[in-house]
């Protein structure tokens, strides 16, 4: 199914979010229990179909949407439904054009939006029903009260995974230290984190359709998630033999296979290139320190660079000694110790949470 959720239609969804002026027009519309259809796009394809009707050309207002939509014909607006342009149009799609709607509003609406592409809104007066078409795409309004209960359980799902996450990621920090991570366990945190970054999109699509209303829910996802993604791009970054090197990249291909239901460990085993098999997860991997020493403050990304260009792995960098920290490039004496007793502290700390 084509991802709604992205590109023109997204940008549509938003338009009519609640809170929005067009969805306050929609709204009075169906609380005076009147029904109506709007093509949002004045292209030459649009115009092709349109007979009759009369040139509007004025500024979108709520109450214009409202009065326009009283009588039977189309009203046509501009793509992002700032400009009323025809009202009272006749639209003449191919009558060819498969349909599966029943009433007249929508089997035009649904024929219209195949036929040229662009976005029609078909108002129910009977069924108190938004449904919106553009292409092969239908999509129903939904209810906010049942959006907001969709969203708040999303966020309940979304602070169990997290929590799981987080527990694996402190797991994950002690055994760096011990340089006793094996595959298995580098692919289980990102798995668990590709899940959680899965569930954040689903609320992020619901925040799309609450509009206003989703204020709420958007602070408390921002909240939970704002360092997630970071995190599994470091993980890639430490681990990582694939030759494609951009750990963000990576990352994008990783969700996107989830997407497609064909996400395990093994496949991302597979897409760091640590190996290509179950049998390859048992296998011990050393990180090169990415995610850890972005912890310390005040640590530029060149200084992290250069400390693994030196040392090729975290064991390296906590084994050398301040004197030959600070013979790396842009590292003093004073970093030198910060960067030491900074780590020293970072695995006590992991050591206390893990005992726990």
């Amino acid at each position: 199914m084509e991802d709604i959720y992205k590109g023109d239609f997204k940008k549509h969804l938003q338009n009519l979010a609640p809170g929005t002026h067009f969805r306050r027009g929609i709204d009075n519309i169906l609380e005076a229990n009147s029904g109506g259809l709007i093509v949002l796009g004045d292209t030459p394809e649009i115009m092709n179909l349109v007979s009759g009707g009369f040139r509007i050309e004025c500024e979108y207002t709520p109450a214009k949407l409202y009065e326009l939509a009283k009588m039977d014909g189309a009203i046509i607006t501009n793509f992002e439904g700032t400009r009323i342009i025809l009202a009272n149009a006749q639209l003449d799609p191919d009558a060819n054009i498969p349909s599966d709607e029943t009433g007249i509003r929508h089997r035009t609406a649904e024929r219209v939006a195949r036929q040229t592409g662009q976005l029609v809104v078909a108002i129910s007066k009977r069924r108190q029903l938004v449904t919106l078409f553009q292409g092969t795409v239908i999509f129903r309004l939904r209810p906010l009260d049942s959006l907001l209960v969709r969203a708040n359980q999303a966020l309940q799902t979304l602070e169990k995974y997290h929590s799981v996450w987080l527990k694996e990621l402190q797991r994950l920090g002690g055994l760096e230290f011990e340089d006793l991570v094996t595959v298995s366990e580098v692919c289980s945190v990102l798995h668990r984190c590709i899940k959680v970054l899965n569930i954040a999109q689903e609320i992020e699509n619901y925040i799309i359709e609450l509009g206003v209303e989703g204020r709420l829910v958007k602070m408390q996802l921002d909240e939970m998630i704002g360092n997630v993604k970071e995190e599994a791009q470091y993980i890639i970054a430490d681990y990582s033999n694939a030759a494609e090197k951009n750990p963000q990249l990576i990352l994008n291909s990783m969700l996107k296979s989830f997407e497609e239901d064909v996400s395990d460990v093994v496949f991302i085993a597979k897409c760091l290139s640590l190996g290509t098999s179950s049998s390859h997860l048992d296998q011990t991997v050393s990180p090169h320190g990415y995610r850890m020493l972005h912890k310390l403050p005040r640590i530029p990304l060149t200084i992290i660079e250069n400390l693994v260009e030196r040392f090729d792995m975290l064991g390296g960098i906590l084994q050398a000694s301040i004197e030959e920290l600070d013979d790396v490039e842009g590292i003093g004496e004073v970093r030198a110790r910060s960067i030491k007793n900074g780590l020293r502290r970072m695995q006590e700390q992991l050591f206390l949470e893990y005992m726990k």
